[in-house]
């Protein structure tokens, strides 16, 4: 194991953020503070203009599972201390941030889930633009078994890829769910062999890395606009934030290669 449990590791033009805390990758203080780390490194690797720029981000862990959730004994220092309200208040505003800076990277993100996934780490994936699992995987918030609801961000994005009823049932029954039916539900957006999984996630993630990145940023404010707001908010945005893309030096090579060879030819700088 690394001296830290969250790391950030490059494979060509994609960031991997590595869960690396067995057995069972628990989120405790040391995990929180290296996620906090790493969408910190994730922000500056992915920046417009950076020469070596990251242009998509993938999240793995390492071991059996992806993670077997919060270690509890977190909750426990909270509610038996001296302050739990403003100390539970300040957790989840700290864990919110993570996911939330997650999410408004320029970049697509992309999650890869081969084994269980609960809570916090099934959190972290529904902040990312697209959910890859495993065949053998399976999800759950399971807070309730402590009393508790998922609060780092879990259910309200549940409730934009599923619907509320459906995020509704798998926070107040707190089921483990298979990759298959929470594809069905639109949760997941592909179930892959559990044979090659890894390296099918990092191939699939280096594909979106070598797309138009700009067009790519400009598709995450469309999409995340639609969702917060409605269609009609992301239809008033759309001139300025499509426009400048005729100004982007890979629009201009895919439309000199889409005129010369044809389509699906062109190749992307990120600029």
């Amino acid at each position: 194991m690394s001296e830290s449990p969250v790391r950030v590791e490059r494979d060509g033009d994609v960031a991997v953020v590595v869960l690396d805390a067995p057995p069972l990758n628990l989120f405790d203080e040391s995990v929180f503070a290296g996620f906090e780390r790493a969408v910190a490194e994730l922000e500056e690797l992915t920046a417009p203009g950076r020469p070596d720029r990251a242009r998509a981000v993938l999240l793995e862990a390492r071991g059996r599972v992806v993670s077997g959730g919060v270690d509890v004994h977190a909750f426990r220092a909270i509610a038996e201390g001296p302050d739990p309200v403003g100390q539970g208040t300040a957790l989840w505003a700290r864990l919110l941030r993570v996911a939330q800076t997650l999410e408004e990277l320029p970049v697509p993100t992309v999650f890869a889930a081969h084994g269980l996934t609960l809570t916090a780490a099934f959190e972290l994936a529904l902040a990312c633009d697209l959910l890859l699992a495993a065949e053998r995987a399976s999800f759950g918030l399971v807070e309730i078994v402590v009393g508790l609801t998922p609060s780092m961000g879990g259910p309200q994005r549940l409730a934009e890829r599923a619907g509320p009823a459906r995020a509704r049932e798998l926070v107040y029954t707190g089921e483990r769910y298979p990759a298959a039916e929470l594809e069905r539900w639109g949760v997941v957006n592909r179930v892959l062999p559990d044979e090659g999984f890894a390296d099918a996630a990092r191939a699939f993630t280096a594909r979106l890395a070598a797309g138009p990145t700009v067009a790519h940023a400009a598709t995450k404010r469309l999409v995340g606009t639609a969702a917060r707001d409605g269609v009609r908010a992301a239809d008033a945005i759309t001139p300025q934030v499509s426009g400048p893309l005729f100004g982007t030096a890979d629009l201009r090579g895919a439309v000199a290669s889409f005129l010369t060879d044809g389509p699906g030819q062109a190749t992307y700088e990120g600029r």
